[in-house]
């Protein structure tokens, strides 16, 4: 598998991968986390017009997806119910969708930008059990609760290696 920063050109296959992550959470108990069409397409537009999005492929095949940069998120300025490892500059992991359930995928993307920035913060849902489960594979700790700008709240999680 490879990562590669994503183009416009590829904008209909991310979004035919989201559509599929939808599908995949309302299965497993998870159907509002991303409801209502999210990640809308302009939101995604921006992330790669930004140079914050990338694809991951497998045998040239887009096997997963997910944004990433390194700053400032408006959402993890406060958190309740805990405390961030640290206050130092960090990466933002957000999205991450895979088209294919297979072990691994999610994983690999993560530890991609592990491999870019070493204090890495990610927010999921309560719900997305799957995802909490991989992050704490993936040697993340438990900090506390966020709230998102549309007031709705996640489970956040930080890695400083």
């Amino acid at each position: 598998m490879e990562v590669l920063k994503a183009d416009i050109a590829d904008l209909d296959t991310i979004m035919e991968v989201y559509s599929h992550a939808r599908k995949f959470m309302a299965e497993v108990g998870n159907a509002s986390q991303w409801g209502n069409g999210y990640p809308k397409r302009d939101l995604i537009e921006q992330d790669i017009k930004e140079g914050n999005f990338y694809i991951c492929k497998n045998e040239d095949k887009i096997s997963a997806v997910f944004c990433f940069f390194i700053g400032e998120e408006p959402s993890y300025k406060e958190i309740f119910d805990g405390n961030w490892l640290n206050n130092n500059k960090y990466g933002v992991i957000h999205r991450i969708a895979v088209i294919e359930h297979k072990k691994g995928v999610a994983s690999f993307c993560i530890q991609w930008c592990l491999e870019q920035f070493s204090n890495i913060k990610i927010d999921t849902h309560k719900d997305n059990i799957p995802m909490q489960k991989t992050i704490l594979k993936n040697g993340f700790q438990y900090c506390g609760i966020i709230k998102k700008a549309d007031g709705t709240t996640r489970l956040a999680y930080q890695r400083n290696n």
